[in-house]
């Protein structure tokens, strides 16, 4: 199990969350994640902000999901 406050690359983020690394990326590019430092070129995420960017994009009714679709309704 990952500690919550571990940094973890995009990759290993998207696992996590469920979703593609797109996803993570996307998230970024809106505001809903925040990379929380850097090893090299990969940005690193921490495990609670992950899942709280997870939380709020299915909070988000009749936006795009971060999975490509909208939820039905």
């Amino acid at each position: 199990m990952i500690a919550a406050d571990t940094l973890i690359n995009g990759e290993l983020a998207a696992s996590e969350a469920g979703v593609v690394p797109a996803t993570i990326r996307k998230w970024v590019q809106l505001g809903h994640l925040a990379p929380a430092g850097r090893r090299g070129r990969a940005l690193l995420y921490r495990l609670e902000d992950v899942f709280a960017a997870e939380r709020a994009a299915r909070r988000r009714p009749g936006e795009d999901n971060g999975r490509g679709m909208t939820p039905a309704g």
